[in-house]
């Protein structure tokens, strides 16, 4: 019994670490309160200002997701491997050598290369490594749950990151702050990766609904290497339903802040924190109705919610519109978006096993990367254009209706629990 107690307590010391850790890795939330600090520099100018093409704003963040979902494969193999604190490490040195970098220039090849690539790439080292440790450590009937609190730290960063960078760029500047956020993750999530662990070979984790300590229920599924992924059709229709929303949500992420700016001027930011409540809490509510009523089920409810808000956005969503509309649009969204993020990684444990989850939930998660990339891009170069984001709205709605059709497609056929 003491045994039991010892390892629910290295269970929940090790989630919380995964959580804390991307509670900063979760700074990529932020990006549309960085974007408005570069925005402002340009309108300015000046000697020092930044001197980018409008088009370009949302490219550093576009290819962050990109870096970041990409190098999950590498990290992945590696957190299999040689173990989450390992790949940890690396990502906190990553992301604090990137936003250093970035803090030394305005030059636009040096922030894509330190924001985009390098900050990128190590928060997918230290994604790829938090989710992982904690699930071994739980029952796959707490599977849903477990990755849902994990990654809510992702999702909840802006809360605190958000008002962060607004104030101290306000009292240090852009550069200043970027040089503390780099310097500070460095060292906070490096000391945080010495506290994930994956269980003993022999750990059996204790299963609450029964009461009794059991194998795994994933030991039930057969375990599937990414090659064996990848010859199964499963696989490319989950892979485009996370491409699409990932992308749909993010695409808002990334502009909410200017989105509000109209209504609520130097406050705008605010939209960012409560719409990232809203990122966090789909990604614990999702996990734990998952459980419940299965992951395709909530998939499907969650797809058919967040189309009816895009479109909702296209027909009333205007630059007059009130404050409260946007936050609690941009909330709603968010809380979808977020249900990606805890689904997708037990919907991976499902299908494919558990032995190789870091390289085949790295795979899939290039859905997510290339969603938030192209969607971005898309958004920032529509907007360009036409100074609205309405397009973007109605191109999002009707690829999530698309979605659902896929959902439903491949669940009835398949009836995946």
């Amino acid at each position: 019994m003491k045994n039991i107690s010892q390892n629910q307590g290295r269970a929940w010391l090790v989630t919380s670490a995964g959580i804390l850790i991307n509670l900063m890795l979760g700074t990529l939330y932020a990006w549309s309160v960085l974007k408005e600090a570069i925005s402002d520099s340009i309108a300015k100018g000046g000697a020092g200002a930044f001197q980018w093409d409008i088009s370009a704003l949302n490219d550093p963040y576009a290819v962050c997701v990109l870096a970041f979902a990409f190098s999950m494969m590498l990290a992945g193999k590696i957190q299999d491997v040689k173990g989450p604190s390992f790949a940890a490490k690396i990502g906190g040195v990553l992301v604090g050598i990137g936003f250093i970098v970035a803090s030394l220039t305005t030059n636009y090849y040096l922030w894509i290369l330190g924001f985009g690539l390098l900050a990128g790439t190590g928060i997918g080292f230290g994604y790829s490594a938090t989710t992982p440790a904690a699930l071994k450590w739980f029952s796959a009937s707490r599977s849903g749950m477990v990755a849902g609190l994990v990654v809510s730290g992702f999702g909840l960063a802006p809360v605190i990151i958000a008002p962060t960078t607004s104030l101290l760029v306000g009292a240090f500047g852009l550069q200043h702050t970027m040089l503390i956020f780099g310097i500070s993750f460095f060292i906070l999530i490096t000391g945080l990766a010495f506290l994930l662990n994956n269980p003993p070979a022999d750990y059996v984790p204790v299963d609450k609904k029964s009461s009794n300590v059991e194998k795994l229920q994933i030991a039930e599924v057969e375990d599937k290497t990414a090659i064996d992924m990848l010859k199964s059709f499963n696989f490319y229709v989950i892979w485009t339903i996370f491409f699409i929303g990932s992308g749909a949500g993010l695409m808002v992420i990334g502009n909410i802040s200017g989105m509000a700016k109209a209504s609520l001027g130097a406050s705008a930011f605010i939209a960012v924190v409560i719409m990232a409540v809203g990122n966090a809490s789909g990604r614990v509510i999702a996990g734990v109705v998952s459980d419940k009523i299965s992951r395709p089920l909530t998939l499907l409810l969650i797809l058919i919610f967040q189309s009816t808000l895009m479109l909702i956005a296209f027909f009333f969503l205007k630059e007059s519109s009130s404050a409260f509309f946007i936050v609690l649009l941009a909330t709603f969204i968010g809380f979808n978006y977020g249900t990606n993020l805890s689904l997708f990684p037990s919907f991976t444990k499902s299908y494919w096993g558990m032995k190789n989850f870091g390289l085949n939930y790295g795979v899939l998660m290039t859905a997510w990367g290339l969603g938030g990339f192209i969607f971005s891009r898309l958004s920032q170069t529509l907007y360009a254009k036409t100074h609205t984001h309405a397009t973007s709205f109605l191109i999002a709605g009707i690829c999530l209706i698309i979605c659902m059709a896929l959902t439903i497609y491949i669940f009835k056929k398949e009836k995946v629990k």
